[in-house]
């Protein structure tokens, strides 16, 4: 009667790896329970998704080396492995699921980096931004619901809202990655995606510093001014106060990723009997609520919408 945080499968949003071939179920080993699906494995988790009352999925690309490049043009592709896998899903479950899209080129580039790099491997903002309006927009071609950049650079969002208006698909909405943290954390998810091996120096030349919470609450304002239609605080638990601050600064939906490295440690740590899995991830979960998320993206979205669900 008193419970002050309510968490219900509707505040819960469930990453998907993509990857070629079909009738494929490909584990990461890194993330214990996660696999890499071909696309038509991925329509069936959509399926899965709306069973559970899951409202949303983020798809993630794992791009074959042979098209991985220095500009990362693979992303652009509207025949890509992110706008079939779209596709797929939309045909499967009509309009029953939310879909959302990553748009950054570190899956497509042969570098590892987010954007595009010049001799020295600086990134380079503004050159970026050009190639990730062309990738959100075939994203949205092939029936995104939500795209979500997560490259963190500059101006990104302006333009992809400028053009998202210009092309005809006004009510894709954008979630910005507006607070993403150069964390250690990141680590599996790379690994899933096939940039982990590739990535030459580091991102923190556009991610944020784990030490600075006033300059998150900066990004966070310009990515709103620009059009952003919700925000996300990555990773997710050890910047709780962000997300708090976010909420309580800008009234906006903010959602927050628990982001590979939570995902396993919660794992490896119910595998090392230090508690309860279902109980530490649930409490996790509820953690995030409380600090004024209005989702969370967690690959442990399907069973906690099971526990939810009894």
């Amino acid at each position: 009667m008193q419970r002050e945080t309510v968490l219900t499968t509707d505040d819960l949003i469930w990453p998907l790896f993509v990857t070629q071939g079909s009738g494929v179920e490909d584990p990461v080993k890194s993330l214990p329970g996660v696999s890499r699906w071909s696309v038509d494995g991925i329509a069936q988790r959509a399926r899965e998704a709306v069973e559970l009352g899951i409202p949303c999925i983020a798809l993630f690309p794992n791009t074959p080396s042979g098209k991985r490049s220095e500009d990362g043009a693979e992303a652009f592709n509207p025949d890509n492995l992110m706008c079939r896998a779209i596709k797929a899903v939309r045909d499967a479950c009509g309009t029953d699921i939310g879909i959302l899209t990553d748009v950054a080129l570190d899956p497509y580039t042969s570098h590892g980096q987010d954007g595009l790099v010049d001799e020295t491997g600086y990134v380079l903002n503004d050159d970026t931004v050009a190639v990730l309006v062309d990738q959100a927009l075939v994203q949205a071609e092939a029936g995104a619901d939500i795209v979500a950049p997560s490259d963190m650079m500059d101006g990104r969002v302006k333009a992809i809202r400028m053009a998202l208006e210009m092309n005809g698909h006004p009510n894709v909405q954008i979630m910005s990655y507006a607070a993403k943290y150069a964390s250690a954390f990141y680590g599996p998810f790379r690994d899933a995606v096939g940039s982990g091996g590739l990535l030459k120096g580091d991102k923190k030349s556009y991610q944020m510093d784990p030490a600075n919470g006033d300059e998150a609450l900066r990004e966070i304002a310009l990515d709103i001014a620009e059009g952003a239609d919700s925000v996300m605080v990555k990773p997710g638990l050890a910047y709780l106060d962000v997300i708090w601050r976010a909420k309580q600064a800008f009234g906006v939906p903010v959602y927050a990723y628990q982001v590979s490295g939570e995902y396993a440690l919660i794992e490896a740590g119910a595998a090392a009997g230090i508690g309860d899995r279902d109980a530490l991830l649930m409490e996790k979960l509820v953690a995030f609520k409380r600090a004024g998320c209005s989702g969370v993206l967690t690959y442990h979205a399907p069973v906690a919408a099971r526990l939810l669900n009894g």
